[in-house]
């Protein structure tokens, strides 16, 4: 066992799977008809990543994260990203001080737990660039002055992937920062009902409390990290990245950041089973919504109707999958 890690027992991991169900299903009260979609969101928070939800208005984007802001009772900030807004605007500006004659710290958006980025697409590529250092880092440099951001933080941005007037597109820089794209869609004809039924008449959001706090989360984070992922099921995830990067109809493949946070999306999820390692079926799981806006088709494929995700499909029917009883 390594240094600084703590035993873990099987009643340590149904505990943990029973508080990230309880967050899943406390978010689903709320978002209605979308668990797997929630599960995923969970997920990345666990795993310290960050979530890109690329979908049409209307659809639950900004509920998700207010839903999960107070089911973990941590604090929530929402930035509307338009052309006029300022990188500082983001992170934080000094102020000067008449009285103490010296230049005061007003920290910025970005300073939350939860942080709703909605239509991030709609602000320019200074602005955006504003959230590459907190998003990776977890802290903000200002004049010189760093600043550490607190624990949990997760950024939720959200972009409209039909309305192109007066955006910019994210640069694959930001891309690559997103740990999982995740697209909620329109649910199913019963969920609608459903949702009709309930926030028809008012917002279900005043109605959750929260099941957790920040040092509880925090906790799911460290005990995730401590996962198990056999050598075997390290070569796995890479030669997956490896078979994107070699495609002759991939221009641009996944990154070694990808393979890392495949790699911890798939101990998250795992640890949500009440696990302590890891499978190939939590990999394929995830490949999807951590690789495809990774990913970037050649022009001649995407003429041919080919997209990165009938392409990543392929790619996981035929690299090998490593044997059961050689994964442990």
């Amino acid at each position: 066992m390594e240094v600084g890690v703590e035993q873990r027992t099987a009643t340590d991991w149904e505990h943990f799977a029973e508080r990230f169900r309880a967050i899943e299903e406390n978010v689903d009260r709320v978002v209605q008809g979308k668990r797997r979609e929630v599960r995923l969101v969970v997920a990345g928070l666990v795993a310290e990543g960050h979530i890109l939800i690329e979908d049409v208005p209307g659809v639950g984007k900004t509920m998700l994260a207010k839903a999960l802001a107070r089911s973990i009772d941590c604090s929530f900030r929402r930035i509307q990203f338009t052309p006029d807004l300022l990188p500082s605007d983001v992170t934080g500006v000094n102020v000067f001080n008449q009285e103490q004659g010296d230049f005061d710290f007003k920290p910025g958006a970005i300073f939350a737990n939860i942080v709703l980025g909605d239509e991030i697409n709609r602000a320019s590529p200074k602005t955006q660039s504003a959230l590459l250092e907190s998003m990776e880092e977890r802290q903000v440099t200002v004049d010189t002055e760093t600043y550490q951001l607190g624990s949990p933080f997760m950024v939720i941005a959200t972009q409209n992937p039909i309305e192109h007037e007066g955006t910019y597109p994210l640069p694959e820089a930001q891309l690559d920062r997103f740990m999982m794209r995740v697209s909620l869609g329109y649910p199913d004809a019963d969920a609608e009902m459903d949702i009709l039924a309930t926030h028809g008449v008012a917002s279900t959001l005043e109605d959750i409390g929260p099941v957790t706090d920040a040092p509880g989360v925090t906790g799911l984070i460290r005990m995730a990290r401590e996962v198990h992922v056999a050598p075997t099921l390290r070569r796995y995830v890479v030669d997956l990245s490896d078979a994107t990067r070699r495609h002759p109809d991939v221009y641009l493949g996944a990154s070694p950041r990808a393979s890392i946070m495949l790699l911890r999306a798939s101990r998250a999820l795992a640890a949500s089973d009440g696990r302590d390692y890891v499978i190939p079926d939590d990999v394929k799981a995830l490949a999807a919504s951590v690789l495809t806006h990774r990913l970037i088709a050649t022009a001649d494929a995407s003429m041919r109707g080919r997209s990165v995700g009938v392409i990543l499909d392929e790619l996981l029917d035929e690299v090998p999958v490593p044997v059961k009883g050689k994964t442990a």
